[in-house]
């Protein structure tokens, strides 16, 4: 795989932002060829490039060089800046394809770093700002980054296809991370939601909320969604619904899933009692899968056990995504850690699909762009 020593190269378009993201904590030189070398419209396409732009803005010298059909990048990494940074995303696809990296390199920049995202905050392709509040923000609280600043906050909302969301999300910076010992599950206390409408009638999200229910409410009483109807300026410029779900356990794990309408103009208009009980069907799906950690921040928590101290961290996981199958090769490569992968098949008292209980031993990577006060 890698060419030189220390420069790693690849080829073809998948799983770009894991290579950029481990390029950057690793401070080794990326280049990725062939990039859709074979298709119509060859390169990069306009949500990647956004990407490499905000790279660009969070980093201090990092160079990137892109040939002129866009099928090469090369990318050396800079040092992680942060501070003050405004952005707007490509509405090709949601915030969220750029909030997970930013979550990835937020605890590691210079200053803490404050952002203010533009774009789709909701879509059917990418985890939604609403599930990454509900999920990941808990994770990288056990990991020790936690703190007054410490927030993810929607000011607008956009759906596809026009965009027009806003978030500002917030992260303070820190030396070393804590190691982890997530291997009680736990069982489900109660599940909390949140039904949005923009652009449509509010009473959309009341529908959503009542079929939703009429699944989740035979399995337990303790069920909450919230809805959540913007108006004006704050509802973007598409109209769309949707419902993001999140189950949280007794030993404080989360566990999420989320459903949004068609956008305007694509595809058949989707009924929001369908909507409703499709998403609380996902919810429980996720739920039989189980883990400490759901199937979107699998990879997220491996990351963050690898950069930890040089200490032992474990984590029981659900059956493994492809992608965070693809993230262990590209971990190995980058950073030369191994994971422990035992199958816990399940028995008795684990309910639900087999489970994988992942242990390894960080890297002790330390904060080398954090000021010393």
């Amino acid at each position: 795989m890698a060419t030189q020593a220390h420069s790693l190269s690849y080829a073809g378009c998948n799983f770009l932002r894991q290579r950029l993201v481990l390029s950057t904590l690793s401070g080794r030189p990326v280049k990725i060829r062939k990039i859709r070398a074979r298709d119509d419209n060859p390169g990069l396409r306009d949500f990647e490039a956004s990407f490499i732009r905000l790279l660009d803005k969070i980093t201090n010298g990092s160079r990137i060089e892109i040939n002129q059909t866009g099928t090469t990048l090369y990318y050396q990494p800079g040092l992680l800046y942060g501070g003050s940074v405004e952005h707007d995303c490509s509405v090709l696809r949601g915030i969220g394809y750029y909030l997970e990296s930013l979550l990835c390199l937020a605890p590691f920049m210079k200053h803490p770093l404050k952002i203010v995202l533009r774009g789709v905050t909701n879509d059917q392709v990418d985890p939604s700002v609403d599930v990454l509040k509900a999920t990941a923000l808990p994770l990288l609280k056990q990991f020790g980054i936690d703190g007054e600043s410490f927030e993810l906050k929607i000011v607008r909302r956009g759906m596809p296809p026009g965009g027009g969301g806003e978030v500002v999300f917030s992260c303070p910076v820190r030396k070393v991370l804590k190691p982890i010992q997530l291997t009680d599950p736990g069982k489900i206390k109660r599940i909390r939601g949140m039904a949005y409408s923009v652009r449509v009638s509010p009473q959309m999200a009341n529908r959503i909320v009542d079929s939703a229910r009429s699944i989740l409410n035979k399995f337990l009483p303790d069920i909450y969604i919230y809805t959540d109807h913007m108006k004006g300026v704050n509802s973007g410029k598409s109209p769309g619904f949707g419902l993001s779900l999140v189950a949280e356990t007794t030993s404080g794990t989360f566990l999420s899933a989320e459903l949004a309408s068609n956008p305007q103009g694509q595809g058949a208009a989707v009924l929001p009692e369908d909507l409703g009980r499709n998403c609380a069907r996902l919810l429980l799906e996720e739920i039989y899968r189980g883990g400490c950690v759901d199937s979107t921040n699998q990879s997220l928590a491996l990351l963050l056990m690898t950069l930890g101290q040089q200490d032992v961290s474990k984590v029981l996981l659900g059956p493994l995504s492809p992608y965070t199958i693809e993230f262990l090769r590209h971990l190995k490569s980058f950073f030369q850690i191994m994971f422990k992968i035992e199958t816990k098949p399940c028995g008795e008292e684990l309910k639900g699909g087999d489970k994988v209980l992942m242990t390894c031993v960080g890297i002790g990577f330390s904060n080398l762009s954090k000021t010393l006060k």
